[in-house]
């Protein structure tokens, strides 16, 4: 049957060589994810060298997301592609069989040695040469892309012999026949289908590796970025390269093909166009779990709402990273020279070094030379770290390069013992939380503005209101006092003007009469009673003119009293006037006041989140270090510590816990720690905790009473979270010699075993267990710590059954035992073990040979230091930990450790005896 060939592709184009061409068989997809069909031999093949797992996570501060910070197993999936024959090949080979067989419903392939015998080896997916790009696509990269599309990292790669079809499986353009897409655009195209152009965003890089140097495909002339790798949490970034927002397929397409322009290929004797550089596709997508904010997208006026919650909206960040690696030749073959020579020794030593790190990881090697190559160093969490990771070996059939298949093939293999801890990457959005916050402010200071106006208008409108009052009643005084006065005036006038009158008649009246007299010559008695009349006229007249003089004084002192009674009236109204401008400026104090305690307690809501995730970010990053880094000590974990960087999607520089200790200072969150509002006091104790992982803060915590405080948490709070954390930050502060005293002087041991015995949650086990551990490393405290039950609380976490919390009791009994064996050694010591006593000897000898590298190194070393002390011995061999201490004499992979239990052994009688009993050569 003729087969047809890969088509060579470089810059969107296909070369003279035919497309890979298909069957009319349906095939029907097959998630790489999925179990195999014989599950008996890949246990086999998979298990014989075991798997490399991540370190569980170490002590630090507690987490305060709801995830599961130790990470999902997730083992690198490995897909065998076979190429067609091409045009050469059926005219070269015509006389000879393929050198490999594929047998893609068992999932294994045979490569033959000979015609009379072969190898087998069993993958995730066997791809015949008849299996369509769409296909390819679904059992390789995408179970990969909706890993990132749920927040994970994941890793697409193609290896395999130069001219076998890497290029045309990831990046083909597929515009004149859009079956033949690759992995790149079918991935981009899955990408924009899952996430909202609203919220979510997508960005893209495109590198070369060129003669160990990285080059910008977006833009040739960046042709040399440096990596740059975080030392907390070993993640690599490249913060030289082009970063383009893409927002639809279109664009991409294009920048692809624009990257693939600039690519470096040339034409050799295996591949007319051989690729002499790494392409590597880092796609970071952003995506909002909440989706849109509501509380941005409408507004129903109500100026009086606030935020209920200060929890901000959770994004998850995902990044895939397609690898295009150049392919592997032989010199010999390819016919290189010159640069094209030097070109293909980088490749060569970029993808030895890759193999090389792959076979440490597939055999659990303590050291993985990761910075030999800079292509290991940018794919160092694919392998061995936290993304989830899909690998497509490439093969061709022609037996004429049956050692590169060969050597393809067992690359594949060992790849697949390779296990990876994929972990959730989920941060909160405090720049949405901020545009939230900021809205609801203005909406506040709005609707203040709008009171604060209404108020001063209704003083304005009472103000007016009291000054027309009084205007009007000064009005009607004045009409009044006029009134009087011209009355009384009237009065007067008309009075004195009747007084003339009748004195007018009086004289005339009188002269009358005097001129009568004088005619008769006898009138004097006429005369005198006239007289005696215009008299008493007079006096009459004088008494009215008094009477009108009081009482035009009465109306002139009503006159005085009334003008005293209009000041008195001004003055009060001055008076009320004062007081109002004070009233005012009281309300204007007490807003600008309530405004500004309003911007402190926003501002420190803010940080307390923000230092919460800071402290989650930290476990995280404690976490991944493992226990191996809790047995060196937790002061070498903490002292990795540093302010946090700069973050790359604009959201502003964090503020550090450094930073936040000198702002707020240590005493205002140590009284957090007694709030009534429990998510504040859990936020409280996270940053306390946060800061006990620094060895500086360590001293001023515990001088400001924050030992206390964690202590009486752990004795009063009903609240598991709060117990998890305080624990972690005890297990900080224990890590200090002077501070463990202080523990176990205010009955930490008694509040720690108490939160054991009532604790479910693993992970709060495992910070008492951590805890209980570095106390156990204290000579001075020994004997103490036995009487108050830690030994008993130790074993009674191992009911958990938990990993983690299983290497932390194992920790805490070897360290009890090192400091025992250390006793017995200067004599201060005469009696057998506490350890023995309390009955930790059946557990340690069950768990002396346990799965976890871990668990089983501290129970290794507990047995030694007790069996160092002679009185031990005979309680050793009665319960089975000699036959241990002599497998651990020659099978232990820790060289010290073996060199320490054959010490023992050759240094006790009893020991010796038994053996020469047992008959057993040692």
């Amino acid at each position: 049957m003729a087969a047809t060939g890969f088509g060579n592709y470089r810059n969107g184009t296909q070369s003279s060589r035919t497309s890979l061409g298909s069957s009319n068989k349906v095939d029907k997809p097959l998630s790489v994810y999925s179990n195999p069909k014989n599950p008996s031999l890949k246990s086999k093949s998979l298990n014989s060298s075991g798997l490399r797992k991540s370190a569980p996570g170490s002590l630090g501060a507690a987490t305060g997301a709801a995830k599961d910070d130790a990470g999902v197993p997730g083992r690198v999936r490995v897909a065998v592609r076979l190429r067609p024959r091409n045009a050469e090949e059926m005219v070269a080979d015509a006389d000879f069989a393929d050198c490999v067989e594929l047998q893609p419903e068992l999932k294994r392939l045979k490569l033959r040695k000979n015609n009379w015998d072969s190898d087998t080896y069993e993958f995730d997916e066997v791809l015949t040469e008849f299996a369509s790009q769409k296909r390819v696509y679904e059992v390789v990269a995408k179970p990969v892309v909706e890993s990132v599309l749920g927040g994970y990292n994941g890793t697409v790669m193609a290896y395999g012999q130069t001219g076998t079809g890497k290029t045309y499986t990831l990046g083909r353009l597929g515009e004149e026949d859009t079956a033949a897409r690759g992995i790149m655009v079918r991935a981009m195209e899955d990408i924009f289908a899952g996430v909202s152009q609203g919220t979510d965003s997508v960005s893209v890089s495109y590198l070369q590796l060129y003669m160990e140097t990285i080059q910008d495909l977006f833009d040739p002339t960046n042709d040399n970025i440096s990596i740059v790798e975080d030392p907390k949490t070993g993640d690599v970034s490249l913060p030289g390269a082009s970063l383009v927002d893409i927002r639809d397929q279109q664009s991409f397409v294009e920048l692809l093909r624009l990257g693939e322009a600039h690519r470096f290929a040339a034409n050799t004797k295996l591949n007319t166009e051989s690729s002499r550089s790494h392409a590597i596709l880092m796609v970071y997508v952003k995506r909002s779990v909440n989706g849109i904010d509501s509380a941005l997208s409408t507004d129903n006026g109500d100026s009086s709402q606030v935020v209920k919650s200060l929890k901000p909206p959770v994004v998850r960040k995902g990044k895939l990273v397609v690898v295009d690696l150049a392919g592997s030749e032989r010199i010999d073959k390819s016919g290189s020279e010159g640069h094209m020579l030097e070109e293909a020794k980088s490749i060569n030593l970029s993808l030895s070094a890759l193999g090389k790190c792959i076979n440490a990881l597939a055999e659990n090697s303590p050291h993985v030379p990761v910075r030999d190559s800079k292509l290991t160093r940018l794919l160092r969490d694919s392998f061995g770290g936290t993304a989830r990771t899909s690998l497509v070996i490439t093969i061709g059939p022609s037996p004429r390069h049956r050692g590169e298949t060969a050597s393809t093939i067992m690359f594949g293999q060992r790849a697949m013992k390779v296990e990876n801890m994929l972990k959730l990457k989920e941060e909160f959005d405090y720049k949405s939380l901020a545009r939230r916050l900021d809205i609801q402010l203005d909406k506040v200071i709005a609707e203040h503005e709008r009171q604060q106006k209404s108020f001063e208008k209704e003083i304005e409108r009472i103000t007016r209101e009291a000054q027309n009052q009084i205007s009007e009643v000064e009005r009607k005084y004045a009409d009044a006092l006029e009134k009087e006065r011209v009355k009384y005036h009237e009065e007067c006038m008309e009075s004195i003007k009747k007084l003339e009158e009748k004195w007018m008649k009086n004289q005339q009246k009188h002269a009358i009469d005097g001129n009568k007299v004088g005619l008769k010559g006898d009138g004097s008695d006429v005369t005198s009673k006239g007289e005696v009349a215009a008299v008493k006229e007079v006096a009459e007249l004088k008494k009215l003119l008094q009477k009108e003089a009081l009482l035009m004084k009465a109306a002139q002192e009503e006159v005085d009293n009334l003008k005293s009674q209009l000041a008195q009236s001004k003055k009060l109204e001055a008076t009320a006037n004062s007081e109002i401008l004070k009233l005012r400026k009281m309300l204007e104090d007490e807003a600008c006041q309530k405004q500004k305690l309003e911007g402190e307690i926003a501002m420190l809501q803010s940080r307390l989140l923000q230092i919460s995730f800071d402290t989650d970010e930290t476990r995280k990053r404690l976490d991944k270090g493992g226990s191996e880094k809790i047995l060196s000590g937790l002061d070498s974990q903490m002292s990795q510590l540093r302010q946090p960087q700069l973050n790359a999607a604009g959201n502003g520089e964090k503020a550090s816990i450094a930073k936040l200790f000198e702002q707020v200072g240590l005493h205002k969150i140590l009284s957090l720690l007694e709030a009534e509002d429990a998510d504040v006091r859990i936020h409280a104790v996270k940053v306390v905790a946060n800061l006990a992982a620094e060895e500086t803060n360590q001293e001023k915590i515990v001088e400001a009473g924050g030992l206390t405080s964690l202590l009486t948490l752990l004795k009063s709070s009903g609240d598991e979270t709060i117990h998890r954390v305080a624990a972690g930050a005890i297990a900080n502060l224990a890590m200090n010699e002077k501070n463990q005293e202080l523990i176990m002087a205010q009955g930490g041991i008694r509040f720690l075993s108490m939160t054991a015995a009532n604790a479910e949650d693993p992970q709060t086990l495992r910070m008492v267990a951590g805890a209980i551990a570095n106390l156990c490393g204290n000579d001075k405290l020994q004997t103490k710590l036995r009487g108050e039950g830690g030994i008993k609380a130790l074993l009674g976490m191992v009911k958990s059954r938990h990993p983690d919390v299983l290497a932390q009791v194992a920790r805490g009994i070897a360290n009890f035992a090192k400091c025992e064996s250390r006793a017995s050694t200067q004599g201060s010591k005469n009696g057998r073990s506490l350890l023995i006593e309390d009955g930790a000897l059946p557990w340690i000898v069950q768990n002396a040979n346990n799965e976890t590298s871990q668990i089983r190194r501290h129970i290794e070393l507990a047995l030694c230091h007790l069996a160092q002390h002679e009185l031990n011995a005979r309680d050793m061999i009665s319960g089975g930990a000699l036959w241990e201490l002599v497998r651990i004499s020659r099978d232990c992979s820790r060289e010290d450790i073996r060199t320490l239990a054959n010490r023992t052994l050759a240094s006790s009688s009893i020991f010796q005896a038994e053996l020469r009993r047992l008959r057993i050569e040692h």
